[in-house]
């Protein structure tokens, strides 16, 4: 029997209106889960009890005498006060625009300029302590909002927190609600170079965007999202929150990264939206298990993996039979379900977006029965552009594009695409617009790709394109995902603009440095590699990657780390994302001391 659906169609809806449509189709029906800190314990909410939420919410934002089309921001971590300030100011025609909770202070006193937002909400007065001096010049700031319930008076006389802002009742929603076309938010992008630019979206070009992947991939009323990467990032935004609200599902809010594996045994959710360095680490510490066992266990591991992706292959009609499926069932129960239990055991859909995803990492976990389904998108595009399918998953692609969007390949190689979820443009910036999207409609996304077999497969970045002083060119990109399918390689920067050759920054996995620094017989310890013997294996290893790229590809030289690139030095955007040019600035002397030889 098939599994029932309930999709709220979408045309002419607001996303305060799809909301009040989702209360009043399904009242009782769990909506949200979340970790109270006070009780120590999982609580959750129904639809109804979340609209109670919202309305109190909706009376406080209304005694701010705001006006439609007035920006509000929020810097919260996800949870039922993120759904309920955003919903709330939906409902009163406001602009929402997100921040991340981890960004840097002079970041975010830039967005809150630039967008001349009227309210402001963070986490905590210790944040807020932060970003003071930087906010107090903002005349448009008429009021910031505590989150922590901090009762200690603040310097800033906007100030005030979240206990003493809220009422203790609520008050309807409005029967006049935006309109499908109006502004909704506007979110900025990541920023791997320069300034961020603040993309508009409607509510049209989000919840269009929304049915458009239910159509893709079904969502059933009885499927658990759970949901942690930031709100603030389209991605989840749409997949993991209005796209949810649209089909009845409901959402737990994770407590945080470092409790991830804890939360998914407890929470057992069926949807999972995460980007590729959640499933490399995952790929990394199944590595570093494995590695410690004895080797009949390491020979049923690697068995389970190959036949199980072999099986896959036949199911999806993408390989023959083989008497080796006939071990399948055994090999899941020695083996693979043992890791999905690690993820909760009940998963049925996990997507990857947000960055390429190696094939090798993605080939191994679905051969172990995680079923990793990888799409393409861009802030942009509301996000999401393509996805691979349930029932034609091919992983060395981003799958084939949504229903009413469009794609092409320009003279130089560059994608893009045409369709309702292309953003209305970019904030206050009609030459930054009028570039990204050009007289026919077309968003340049800035990545390079090409069609096969309906598919969509990116190729690298425009403007990524490293050329070497020998004229050869190559995606620094796609030598770091194939490199990263190794998981010795934390992280890697390829180096070599306008160099005779490519080389290397790495930072390595501890663990499976130091198993393989004791196997090769050298110090773990010297992480200059002056022993010539783990110079050479580390770069044959990375030979092995790079096993299928051109030889003008292969990495002459590395140098490593064992100290992680972070967020708070500047290293990576909030959503992980390498940021070149600090990196390569950081470590300039190293690169240099590379090319000495």
């Amino acid at each position: 029997m098939a599994a029932h659906t309930d999709v709220i169609p979408h045309h002419g809806l607001s996303i305060p209106g799809l909301y009040r449509e989702r209360v009043s189709r399904t009242p009782s029906a769990p909506a949200y889960y979340y970790y109270d800190q006070q009780s120590l314990s999982w609580n959750s909410l129904s639809w109804l009890q979340a609209h109670e939420q919202v309305s109190i919410w909706f009376k406080a934002l209304s005694e701010e005498k705001l006006h439609c089309g007035d920006r509000v921001a929020i810097m919260l971590p996800n949870s039922p006060d993120w759904f309920c300030f955003d919903l709330a100011s939906m409902a009163l025609g406001l602009v929402v625009v997100p921040l991340y909770i981890n960004d840097r202070p002079e970041n975010v006193a830039y967005i809150l300029e630039h967008t001349q937002a009227k309210v402001f909400i963070c986490q905590s007065s210790f944040y807020h302590d932060k970003l003071l001096s930087l906010i107090s010049p903002l005349d448009s700031l008429n009021r910031v909002v505590i989150a922590d319930r901090s009762t200690e008076q603040s310097a800033d006389p906007r100030a005030t927190s979240l206990a003493e802002w809220l009422p203790d009742s609520g008050i309807n929603l409005p029967d006049k609600l935006p309109a499908a076309e109006d502004l909704a938010t506007i979110v900025y992008t990541s920023g791997t170079t320069g300034r961020p630019k603040g993309v508009m979206l409607s509510h049209g070009n989000i919840l269009g965007n929304s049915a458009a992947g239910l159509a893709a991939i079904p969502i059933f009323p009885t499927d658990l999202f759970l949901s942690f990467l930031p709100l603030s990032h389209m991605l989840e935004r749409t997949a993991g929150y209005y796209l949810p609200m649209m089909a009845g599902a409901a959402v737990a809010y994770a407590r945080s990264i470092q409790d991830l594996t804890e939360d998914l045994a407890t929470i057992k959710p069926t949807i999972l939206v995460a980007v590729p360095k959640i499933f490399e680490r995952l790929h990394s510490k199944l590595s570093v298990t494995i590695s410690e066992q004895s080797a009949l266990k390491q020979r049923l591991f690697s068995m389970a993996r190959d036949i199980g992706w072999r099986q896959y292959q036949y199911q999806q009609h993408q390989g023959n039979w083989h008497v080796d499926l006939l071990l399948q069932p055994l090999l899941h129960r020695l083996v693979s379900r043992k890791v999905c239990a690690r993820l909760g055991g009940k998963l049925r859909v996990v997507i990857s977006g947000g960055a390429p995803l190696s094939y090798e990492v993605a080939k191994n976990l679905i051969g172990l029965g995680i079923m990793i389904y990888q799409g393409y998108g861009l802030t942009e595009a509301s996000p999401i552009v393509s996805v691979n399918r349930i029932e034609n998953n091919r992983p060395e692609t981003v799958g084939s594009l949504l229903s009413g969007v469009q794609a092409k390949i320009s003279d130089n190689g560059e994608l893009l695409i045409r369709g309702p979820n292309v953003m209305l443009g970019y904030w206050q910036d009609a030459a930054a617009t009028s570039k990204a999207i050009d007289n026919q409609g077309w968003l340049h996304t800035g990545d390079t790709g090409e069609m096969r077999d309906d598919c969509v497969c990116i190729t690298g970045r425009l403007k990524d394109i490293l050329v070497l002083s020998n004229g050869e060119k190559i995606s620094p990109t796609d030598v770091e995902t194939a490199i990263a399918a190794d998981p010795l390689f934390e992280q890697n920067l390829v180096v070599g603009e306008g160099r005779p050759y490519l080389t290397l920054l790495a930072v390595l996995n501890p663990e499976l440095w130091q198993q393989f620094a004791q196997k090769a017989g050298f110090s773990p310890d010297d992480l200059s590699l002056s022993d010539e013997k783990a110079r050479n294996l580390i770069l044959r290893r990375i030979e092995h990657c790079l096993r299928n790229f051109p030889g003008f590809a292969w990495i002459r030289d590395i140098h490593i780390s064992n100290k992680p690139w972070t967020v708070d030095e500047g290293f990576l955007t909030p959503t992980l994302k390498l940021k070149r040019k600090n990196i390569l600035s950081a470590l300039r002397d190293d690169i240099e001391r590379m090319y000495q030889t």
